[in-house]
This record gives C-alpha cells, structure tokens and sequence, in this order.
C-alpha cells in the first residue's frame, strides 16, 4: 500500500507542481480584476467537474463493482460491464455538456450572482463555453484511469494528468511571449482546456487500458442505474473541497478581486490536499475493499491505521507550513506583472484561513474509503452536504464583515463539520479500527509537526520582505529544508519511524 501511495502520490506532485506553475503564469498573464475573476470562475467550474470524476472520486463506486463481477462471473464480463460503464459516461457527459452550453448563462449567475449585471458575466460565459469540450473527454479519462486502479496500477493513472497542465503551460507561455491583450489571452486559454483533456484521454488510449472495456456501447437498463445511483453521492462526496470553494465563491463574486485571491490560495491548499487525499482515495478504496469482502479484520485495521498515520504525518506539517509561511510563498509564488503586493497581502490572509481546515479535508479522504468499501456512499454524500451549509451560512456572515478572510475561514470550518460528521456515522455504524501502534505514534507525529512549525515561525523574520526574487527562491528554500529535516530527525528520536524502516517498506515484496 505504501509502495502504491508514494507512486500516486509522486505523480500528483509533479502535476500540482506544473499546476503552481500554470497559475503563476495565469497570474502574470491576466493580474486580478474582471477578466481574471471571469476566467477563474469557469475555470472553477472545469475544475469542480475535473475533480467530480477523477481523483479517484469515481473508484468509490466502480472499484467494488468490477472486482465483485471480475471474482463471481470473470474477466470477460468485467470487461463487458467496464464497457457498458465507457460508453454511457460518455454519451451522458456529451448531451450535459450540450444542455450546459445552452443554460450558461444560468450557470455562471448561480455560481457567481455578483457577476450579474456585469460584463464579467458575458466574459465569464464565454470563458466556460470555450472549455466545454474538456468534459467529453473527461468521461472516458476516469473510467480508465479507475479499472487500472482497480488491478493495481497506478503509474499511468498518477501521471497522466500531467498533460493537462503541460497544454495549458504551453498555451500561456505564448501568449505571454506574444504579449496578447487580456480577454484574447483568457478566451486562448480557455480553448486549450479541451485540447488538454484530448491529450490526456490519447494517453491513457494508447494503452492497454482501452481493452479493459470492451465492448463499447450505452446502456441504461437496470444494472447501469443502479450503478449510477451509487457512484453519483460518491462522486458528489469525493469532491468535497471543490463543493466548498464553489460555495465560498458564490459569496465571494459580489467582492472585487475575492474569487481571484481565494483561487490562488486554494491552489496552495490543494498541493498537500493532492499528495496526500488524491492518494488516500486512490490507493485505499482497492485495498480496503479487498479487506471487507474477505472478512479480514486485522488487514482492514492495518489499512485504515497506516492511512491514518500517513494522512496526519503528511497533513500537519503542511498545516503549519503554510500558516506559517503564508506571505513569503504567496510572494514568491504569484506576485509578478499583474499580481501585486496588496494582492499578495489578501490572498496569503486567506490562505492562512483556508489551511486551518486542510487536515478536515485530508480526515475525510482517510475515512471515506472505509464507507465505499462497503458499497456505502451516501454517509460521504451527507456528511459534504452539511459542511456545504455550514460553509454557506458562515460565508454570509464573515464575508460581509471580513471579506475573503472571512470567506475562507467558512469554509474551513465546513470542512471540519464534515469531517467530525462522518466520524461519528463511522464510530456508530461499524467503528473505525485503528491498532496500537497508531495510537502511539500519532500523538507524537503531533508534537514532532509543532516543533517544526515553531522552527519555521522563529526564522520567519531573518529575510527582509524587500529581498530580491532570487534571495527570496533560497531564503524560502531553506527554511522549508531545514523544516523537514528537523520534522524527519524528530520522527526518528521519537520512534515513529527511522529512514530504513521506510525503505524496507518499499522494498518488501508484495
């Protein structure tokens, strides 16, 4: 499961690496105000669709579905309904994306009713129009990407999103170099996200893959509805955060720039989130389905006490990190040609916020997967349905007060009141089982993650906020080095790991 982890992982670092660089660019390309809130609101909107599908949201339902008719009635008829399961995502996603195209000007007011009676509406239509196209492709992308998770493997999976951020990379930096005027540019980029979800789905077809569902065809007889009718709440379930950024941006499109500065720290968020969720959704639900359908207990408390572990060593210093370091990354990162200094200021507030609920959301991606296992994904689907209201009413009331700030903070809070929801739903219904080891080493991954985050608060002051960029790359870079190697020498004197520990379990054979 490690070994399985750290490839997903891996890859959805490298892709949340190329994903910074992607919006750093987008930040230079079009600054912050009404051209980049229009492109950032129906990019939000392929987004919430791009993480409604993939990022193991659909192996919630098609993982315990195909291993089930692969055990009982054999590869073939897997690979029938694995077929049947291709062919009526993408039939179904290609008339949404028809009906979407002709409501989307409905769309964009609901998700961001301050536009209306604006020209960031019309900017914002065209935007999502142009971008349409990515969801036919996406479609066909999960369903692969699912049936090699199934069989454990993971490599392709991991690293084909990649192409995405690849396309769009390429798409700005000519643009750039073009020096193109900011509502050209945007309506370019826009385009290009359907020519990244094109390459991506060639990827994944030029593979074996393909021949995991044939034949191909649409079907909506009863087996197919009532697949859907489960991996539709899981699917909802699955894209949590996203839901909670949706519902912080609804608020936020009423404030000038706030759906910017929110985008951008959200993007922060979402490279531990990525590590560590992505993968947790990934690699757990296969393993922790096998587990059930065998009855085996102790492999099912393994399973949940590793993730457990992981989730919270990975989760917790990140938390820190970037509460502490909010301003000097956020700097770093975006505050180049259009991007300034206030926008810095106001997005490294929220980002502050926006990581206090990081470890909730990282919670619920460790203790999601032992609900799909058991075929169970209404409790998820709730569980988000609540932390969308909770982040909702909130929203209302901080944002008026405290602006984006106040935004980001609701939807933290939403992330905790989902979390602490399916916690108790799980302890009621089957009690999650966590052994004894994970009970000792998690209070001290704890204090070994608040030694670190004091380590990084004391240094924080040594370089001057006026330092040049390059001062500022290996500044930053040092402290975060020095933050690991402190976090990793403190895991090791307090017996929650040594460095060959680590690498005899990737080494261990399967």
């Amino acid at each position: 499961m490690i070994r399985s982890f750290l490839t997903v992982s891996t890859g959805t670092l490298a892709s949340r690496l190329l994903g910074f660089a992607r919006d750093s660019l987008i930040a230079a390309l079009l600054g912050t105000g009404a051209v980049a809130d229009a492109f950032l609101a129906a990019f939000q909107l392929v987004n919430v669709v791009r993480r409604l599908l993939s990022e193991g949201a659909l192996n919630a339902a098609l993982i315990p579905a195909w291993l089930r008719i692969r055990d009982h009635d054999g590869q073939r008829a897997a690979a029938a309904f694995a077929g049947r399961v291709l062919g009526t995502v993408s039939a179904a996603l290609i008339a949404i994306s028809i009906v979407i195209a002709l409501l989307m000007p409905l769309v964009i007011t609901v998700i961001a009713p301050g536009f209306l009676g604006s020209g960031t509406l019309d900017l914002a239509v065209a935007n999502a129009r142009l971008m349409l196209p990515y969801l036919a492709f996406a479609g066909p992308v999960t369903v692969l990407m699912g049936l090699l998770n199934a069989q454990g493997r993971f490599a392709l999976t991991a690293f084909s999103p990649l192409l995405f951020n690849i396309a769009l990379i390429a798409a700005i930096a000519v643009l750039l170099l073009d020096r193109a005027d900011a509502s050209f540019a945007a309506w370019i980029l826009a385009a290009s996200v359907g020519i990244a979800g094109l390459l991506q789905l060639l990827m994944l077809l030029s593979q074996r893959s393909a021949r995991l569902a044939t034949p191909l065809r649409a079907s909506f007889d009863k087996e197919m509805r009532g697949f859907f009718a489960k991996a539709i709440p899981g699917m909802l379930a699955s894209s949590g955060p996203q839901w909670l950024m949706v519902a912080g941006a609804i608020i936020a499109s009423a404030t000038p720039s706030a759906v910017s500065w929110l985008y951008f720290a959200n993007r922060l968020i979402e490279l531990p989130l990525g590590i560590v969720g992505v993968a947790m959704g990934t690699v757990l639900v296969p393993e922790l389905t096998r587990a059930v359908r065998s009855g085996d207990r102790d492999a099912v408390a393994h399973a949940e006490s590793r993730a457990l572990e992981l989730a919270t060593g990975l989760t917790l210093p990140a938390t820190l990190g970037l509460i502490v370091l909010a301003e000097p990354i956020v700097r770093l990162l975006f505050e180049h040609g259009a991007f300034g200094a206030q926008d810095s200021a106001a997005t490294a507030n929220a980002l502050i916020w926006l990581a206090l609920g990081l470890p909730a959301h990282v919670l619920i991606k460790a203790l999601s997967p032992a609900f799909y296992a058991r075929s169970d994904t209404m409790a998820p689907l709730l569980a988000t349905a609540q932390g969308f209201v909770v982040t909702v009413v909130l929203a209302l009331l901080l944002g008026h007060v405290f602006g984006a700030s106040g935004i980001a903070a609701s939807i933290a809070a939403g992330a905790w009141s989902s979390a602490l929801a399916l916690l108790r739903k799980g302890t009621s219904e089957f009690g999650f089982a966590v052994d004894a080891s994970a009970r000792t080493r998690l209070p001290r991954i704890a204090l070994a993650a608040i030694a670190m985050g004091g380590l990084l608060w004391l240094t924080t002051g040594l370089v001057p906020a006026e330092s040049q960029g390059f001062i500022k790359f290996v500044a930053l870079g040092a402290q975060i080095a020095a933050g690991i190697a402190v976090y990793g020498l403190l895991l090791r004197i307090l017996g929650v790991t040594s460095w060959h520990e680590a690498v005899g379990a990737l080494k261990r054979p399967r």
